[in-house]
């Protein structure tokens, strides 16, 4: 009998880069797509039906343990794990000087990119086991002026990252890092509104020029 193979999560799968990734893995794969907008989840698995592949939504905020628990707990009982794990999901909190960095924008931000992070670490690691792989992306405006809310918790995300993947160097499961070019995603344009998109990495060329290092 043919093993049924493990689907690969996308956690924040309803546009930018995350979209992209979902589409371009999605042939010979299980998506398994994480976002908070079910309508941008629902065109997502229209582009990836229409390409012939298969996808199981849903629609959840990363931030809720129980949400996150009760979907991993789900890809096991249906699949026995994972065979990747693709984390794009984050807070772009505003630009803001250093003294004004609003409570309520920061807590929003250490929520999801780091604390959130963290957890979903503890809950996917059992499913990836000693062979699959997470895939991560970094950011290096951590530091920047203006960019305290994202950039310092963009920065401890990858902390974190980093350390997983120190410790896992040896045993598995695969941790990559990787660093997109700048592409005109809605974080980007919250960061550099009237910016003009010429020059900027087309997602999608992004996302095919990322795959071989994504499963390399």
């Amino acid at each position: 009998m043919t093993e049924t193979p493990k689907p690969v999560l996308i956690t924040g799968a309803t546009r930018g880069l995350g979209a992209a990734l979902a589409e371009a893995l999605a042939p010979g794969r299980h998506i398994v797509a994480v976002g908070r907008t079910t309508g941008a989840l629902e065109e997502l698995d229209d582009r990836i039906r229409a390409a012939g592949g298969q996808a199981t939504l849903a629609p959840m905020d990363v931030t809720v343990p129980e949400a996150m628990q009760q979907l991993c707990r789900s890809i096991h009982d249906r699949w026995g794990g994972l065979d990747m794990w693709v984390h794009t999901a984050i807070h772009a909190g505003p630009l803001a000087p250093t003294p004004h960095l609003a409570d309520k924008d920061l807590d929003r931000s250490i929520a999801v990119n780091l604390r959130a992070t963290a957890r979903l670490v503890s809950y996917v690691a059992p499913l990836l086991g000693l062979t699959g792989r997470a895939v991560f992306f970094d950011d290096p405006r951590g530091g920047e002026k203006f960019f305290g809310h994202y950039g310092t918790t963009k920065a401890a995300q990858m902390a974190l990252v980093r350390s997983w993947q120190a410790e896992t160097a040896k045993t598995g499961p695969v941790v990559r890092i990787l660093e997109p070019r700048p592409m005109p995603t809605a974080t980007r344009a919250r960061f550099y509104p009237g910016e003009s998109r010429d020059g900027l990495a087309d997602i999608h060329a992004e996302a095919a020029r990322l795959l071989p290092e994504i499963l390399g």
